[in-house]
């Protein structure tokens, strides 16, 4: 049997469907961010990077990169085993104690990334819990999906963000059955913000946990960077909330906060936690640093929202089909996934700026788009710039524009 017929065809379909993924094969230099240097397949050149998750450039910050390199000097590089087996150092102690703080909470859990946070959180606290329904926004990301999907418990979806639809749920199943609602604080490629105190409300009334999502906002929103639950102030009414260290934080992994028999439960009943090695210490290092750092910091997310705002009004002066967004994220839509590809593709080549293309799965079809995430550090030449990229990449594919509205200040 040749079983690489199989393989091939799946990705010919993707490749007939326009999905398929290629990677830009990128090298950040420290210090310069958000420029960085593409090795591509005529060679190595400058690029400026504007879709990057490194949210807040700290992923460069001298406390960062000097908190990683003691702790590789003085302790080594590995975790020497999983949190059971030898795996438990103090660095990590160090960083849980800090992230619990950072949400007021109890306790935290780290993981070996945002997607297992929520992977292995949401389907332990589910299976723990007899008879649980899940209530599940109907946008959440896939991390979340499979997290519900692997607890085996009935689940329903309500319309994104939609609090008249999860109440009907809620009424629906009853006072005595217990009720876990999962949802994101801030939606990634809508750039759109739940109502985290109305589904609080919901949540008291009707007798629901509530597990809230904070990887696209733990850093850049509240007085210390607790996310969209502190800068709304209802941090200490969400039962368990998820984080990760890859995005604002500049790091790796993922983290759940809360009580602290909801941490020590996932802790003891989770495989995903149970059975991998432990971060490094070096890793946990780094992400303290980083913490500690933005809990008393708000340059970086003052100077985060000026560039958001400012590349929202460059752009939409110039007439570029900006999608609504009430946060950092600045969504241009394209509407079809050949299109999109091929701007993402004429932007690199041509003129030095990496954006990468969200298709479907990712987004639903027929809502294609380049997603741009300014940093502190793309000043208003690079602003510019950018604007003027587009317009071109945009005329050369017959992509429509708006009408363009008075220059921005």
């Amino acid at each position: 049997m040749d079983y690489s017929q199989f393989f091939n065809t799946a990705l010919n379909r993707l490749h007939d469907e326009r999905r398929y993924r290629v990677f830009a094969d990128l090298e950040r230099i420290a210090g310069r961010f958000p420029h960085a240097t593409w090795h591509s397949p005529k060679g190595s050149r400058n690029v400026v990077i504007w879709c990057s998750n490194d949210y807040l450039g700290m992923g460069q910050h001298p406390k960062v990169v000097g908190a990683m390199v003691e702790t590789a000097t003085r302790v080594g590089t590995g975790a020497g085993g999983t949190r059971n087996i030898a795996g438990t150092h103090h660095p990590l102690v160090a960083l849980e104690a800090e992230l619990a703080d950072l949400h007021g909470k109890e306790a935290s859990l780290l993981f070996t990334s945002g997607y297992v946070s929520n992977q292995t959180g949401i389907s332990t606290l589910a299976k723990l819990i007899p008879n649980c329904l899940i209530l599940s926004d109907a946008l959440n990301h896939n991390s979340m999906i499979e997290g519900v999907r692997q607890a085996g418990c009935e689940r329903q979806i309500f319309r994104h963000n939609d609090v008249a639809h999860l109440e009907q749920l809620l009424i629906a199943a009853g006072p005595d059955r217990p009720k876990l609602i999962v949802c994101e604080s801030l939606y990634s490629m809508d750039g759109d913000v739940a109502p985290l105190g109305k589904i609080c409300d919901l949540a008291e009334k009707y007798g629901a946990m509530t597990y809230v999502d904070e990887v696209h906002a733990v850093g850049m929103y509240g007085p210390r960077g607790g996310g969209i639950a502190e800068r709304d102030g209802v941090m200490h009414r969400i039962d368990v909330l998820e984080g990760t260290l890859a995005k604002a934080f500049g790091c790796l992994g993922g983290y759940i906060a809360g009580r602290a028999e909801i941490i020590d439960a996932v802790r003891s009943y989770a495989p995903g936690f149970i059975f991998t090695t432990a971060l490094p210490p070096a890793i946990c290092s780094a992400a303290t640093a980083a913490i500690r750092h933005l809990k008393t910091s708000n340059w970086e997310r003052e100077r985060h929202q000026d560039r958001a705002a400012r590349t929202k009004a460059i752009l939409t002066a110039a007439g570029l089909p900006v999608m609504s967004s009430d946060t950092h994220i600045v969504p241009l839509f394209v509407g079809d996934p050949e299109k999109c590809k091929r701007a993402s593709d004429m932007l690199l080549e041509d003129h030095g700026i990496y954006i990468q293309p969200i298709n479907y799965p990712t987004v639903a079809k027929g809502t294609e788009r380049l997603r741009i995430t300014p940093s502190p550090y793309h000043d208003d030449g690079l602003v510019d710039a950018l604007a003027e990229a587009l317009l071109q990449v945009w005329d050369r594919l017959g992509l429509p524009l708006r009408q363009k509205s008075l220059a921005a200040e």
